[in-house]
């Protein structure tokens, strides 16, 4: 069975009193769970039941091996991840035999999580494990509990490989949640051939976050990286560090009075003011409930629209210093944000040196104990803001927010909820801000949130068979238990090509009872189920020799390359030299202002095509594809501005992806009128490839750095103008396969995203692509208007 509902709706409850029974009654729990704090916070709910029999433990990376065997032998509620399942429980079964053997449930947590790839991935995970049970006579009970999601139950049986039925129906009680689209304002800096270059999302997020917290106002900001956590964290320090000096004199001691209540942020009062300037958020009165009827989501039409240029964070200061402001009743914030600290607040000339302290970022890398009391603090209340990355996006309990900050679209609508319902919680009113960043795809969503609102969310994505996922498994599967005819049903209908081809790479072998695991290697370290394969990367602070952590080969390339700015707890290191013959990236302490981001440059070669079908002029195709990927410089940009300071050439090898494509071609018929117009066919074809790149994964669950592209004037296998976007993962994804299936939808959204753009020429927020290296030339923005015009417009 599968539970699909929104955030604090009780899915926990559905599960948990099922399971506690079941270990009641003398059989055992496994739980799983995509995130290690979700694991913490469940066991901390689960100790606070205070039942005697309930032998609850975590078995993850942070488990101390003192205590393995303890988990093992004696707990009948264990949690635990995916990662673990693959590398340690299911090679060790024989050790876990009685846990196995009186298994009664398993419960999937926050399963939405597991799409593309990893998604994958763990299907197959789950495979092997209904089939370790089977070795012991144990019929578990799958129970999975999800966000909202399109066509959960055959998301669901796609992820098990079993039945499923699904309950969709939330009845649950809720505050309203105030929803802004804040779109930062252009600034005076000019990037790529004169492109104007607005603030960046993380700068606002900052700002925000700093005057949320000096307003008394508990807040959690879900930045995109690692490395914008901690920007975004140190940043707002700075400028509360900034504020509490630069008031002067101290407030005065308030007056006792009654407890503090946080502030209660409420819907959009109809006399809330608006301006005409030029940079827009358009509050909603209440965040939707996707699987509830328009009636229940905001309309877009009835939308106010505010604007702003000025920061949120000089108008708290101005008003701590008893200045007039006259241009904060223009903020559209300014009727949720509290006044400034005044006789009655909590916050006292006592708390001013502590104010940088009520901010910290979270992250995934931190130690266990330290990730464990941010969590605590942030409870408490000691900690009023929180800069994290998605880690705390799943169901942890860090109830009593008041307020929540996205920096940049999160990938699916379902994560936009899933984000936006942690503020809010027990019933209280809330307020979310979705803070675009200069992206094709984050623009379109602030100028049309109709693609937003009383809109289903997205189906969730992943391809179990495909062969590079499925055929690690297989041999991870016959060293655990050698495999047999009877077992290839389980792992779907292309196992049998697959086994073919391991036995022909001497990695299984086939006997007359089945496949067998004869290699001394692991057989789990096949799969590199979180990452892209290939040995991982140390780095490595060369002063010290400290290991600071570890990078997958293929994202290497991007993150480590040498010059590139490499951030980790805190500290901001430059990469001395990247050596992948040693598995190495030598890095020294640094404090730049800049950040880096890696260029690369692309040529493909179809395979196969698989499908085809005539959209408009032209033809669109899915296939097999193989493509050759060199990073051949990276971008500097300042942290603050975003203002391009140098693009400085790299020597790296290249790389090749056997993958899966969607492409559009045009006849020399149809584009030859654009030609004789003086568009620049290749221009225009390069801009309509970079849009729909940053479009497509609002019509698949991906990133825009999950695909690639490529587009040429005449390309050699079709002879025609064509237009690629493809899966950045061996094999494929499913993610240019959705949008193979969405084609017109997604590229009408693309040519709209390129025509409400503001800028003249192209920029970060249509055409432009930060990971171009071809230096974004050449671009033709209009001419890749009119291209699709003349794609999507019927014969």
């Amino acid at each position: 069975m599968i539970i699909s509902t929104g955030t604090a709706s009780g899915k926990s409850l559905a599960y948990l009193t099922p399971a506690v029974a079941s270990c009641l009654d003398g059989g055992t729990v496994l739980y799983l769970t995509p995130t290690k704090a979700l694991a913490a916070d469940q066991l901390r709910g689960l100790r606070e039941l205070r039942i005697t029999q309930l032998r609850a433990a975590c078995f993850d990376g942070d488990t101390p091996f003192e205590e393995r065997t303890w988990v093992r032998q004696h707990a009948n509620y264990v949690l635990t991840n995916p990662d673990m399942l693959h590398r340690s429980i299911l090679p060790r079964h024989a050790q876990w035999s009685s846990f196995l053997r009186r298994l009664r449930m398993v419960v999937v947590d926050e399963c939405h999580g597991y799409r593309g790839v990893f998604g994958s991935h763990v299907a197959q995970i789950l495979r092997r494990l209904r089939r370790a049970c089977a070795r012991y006579n144990s019929r578990p009970t799958f129970l999975l509990a999800s966000a909202t999601a399109s066509e959960p139950g055959a998301f669901a049986m796609r992820l098990t490989g079993l039945e499923m039925d699904e309950v969709t129906v939330d009845a649950s009680p809720k505050g309203s949640t105030t929803i802004a689209l804040w779109e930062p304002p252009l600034t005076e800096l000019r990037g790529e051939g004169g492109a104007p270059v607005r603030r960046t999302a993380t700068a606002e997020a900052a700002d925000l976050l700093a005057d949320l917290v000096l307003a008394d106002v508990r807040t959690l900001a879900f930045i995109r990286s690692r490395r914008g956590a901690e920007t975004v964290a140190l940043s707002a320090r700075a400028k509360l560090a900034d504020v509490a000096f630069s008031i002067s004199p101290p407030f005065p001691t308030p007056t006792p009075t009654a407890q503090h209540t946080p502030p209660t942020l409420l819907p959009t009062p109809t006399n809330a003011p608006t301006s005409t300037n030029t940079h827009a958020a358009a509050p909603a009165t209440h965040a939707p409930n996707p699987h509830t009827t328009s009636t229940q989501a905001p309309d877009p039409t009835s939308h106010q629209t505010a604007h702003t240029t000025d920061s949120p964070l000089r108008r708290g200061q101005q008003a701590q210093r008893g200045q007039q402001d006259p241009i904060a009743p223009q903020s559209p914030l300014t009727w949720a944000i509290p006044d400034a600290p005044h006789h009655g607040s909590n916050l006292d000339s006592s708390d001013l040196s502590d104010l940088p302290s009520k901010i910290a970022a979270y992250r995934a890398g931190y130690l266990a104990e330290d990730r464990r009391l941010l969590e605590k603090a942030l409870r408490a209340g000691t900690i009023m803001g929180l800069a994290t990355t998605n880690a705390l996006e799943l169901g942890v309990d860090v109830s009593g927010l008041d307020a929540v900050l996205i920096a940049g679209w999160p990938g699916t609508r379902a994560s936009l909820w899933q984000q936006a319902g942690r503020a809010g919680r027990d019933g209280q009113d809330a307020l979310a801000v979705l803070i675009a960043r200069d992206d094709p795809l984050d623009t379109y969503l602030v100028h049309h949130p109709q693609a937003l609102f009383g809109q289903p969310v997205e189906a969730i994505v992943l391809d179990p068979g495909n062969p590079y996922v499925l055929g690690p498994h297989l041999c991870a599967a016959a060293a655990e238990i050698p495999l047999t005819e009877d077992d290839l049903p389980i792992f779907g209908p292309t196992t049998s090509d697959v086994l073919e081809d391991l036995v022909a790479q001497n990695l299984l072998r086939k006997r007359p009872a089945g496949w067998f695991w004869t290699r001394r290697e692991r057989a789990t370290d096949l799969a590199d189920i979180r990452g892209g394969g290939g040995a991982p990367i140390q780095v490595v602070e060369s002063s010290t020799g400290r290991l600071l952590g570890s990078v997958d080969e293929p994202s290497a390339h991007t993150t480590v390359h040498t010059g590139a700015i490499y951030l980790h707890q805190g500290e901001t290191f430059l990469v001395e030299l990247l050596d992948l013959e040693a598995g190495v990236a030598l890095v020294s302490s640094a404090n730049p202002d800049y950040t880096t981001f890696a260029r690369d440059i692309t040529d493909i070669s179809i395979l196969a095509t698989e499908r085809s079908t005539a959209l408009g002029s032209g033809t669109l195709h899915f296939g097999e594809v193989e493509v050759t990927r060199q990073v051949v410089s990276y971008l500097k940009r300042r942290l603050q501005s975003g203002e391009m300071l140098g693009d400085e050439p790299l020597d790296l090898p290249p790389r090749t992806l056997r993958t899966r494509a969607v492409w559009w071609t045009l006849p020399a018929s149809a584009v030859a009128p654009l030609a004789e117009a003086g568009i620049d066919l290749g221009g225009a074809a390069h801009a309509a490839e970079h849009a729909s790149i940053g479009l497509l994964p609002l019509f698949a669950t991906c990133d825009r750095w999950d695909i690639g592209g490529v587009s040429t004037e005449l390309h050699a296998d079709t002879g025609l103008l064509t237009v690629f976007v493809y899966d950045g993962h061996e094999g494929g994804a499913g993610f240019a396969e959705r949008g193979y299936a969405r084609a017109t939808d997604w590229l009408t959204a693309t040519r709209e995203a390129i025509l409400s753009c503001e800028c003249e020429r192209g920029c970060p927020s249509c055409i432009q692509s930060p990971k171009c290296g071809n230096g974004n030339e050449p671009l033709h923005k209009r001419g890749a208007v009119r291209l699709l015009d003349t794609l999507l417009t019927p014969r």
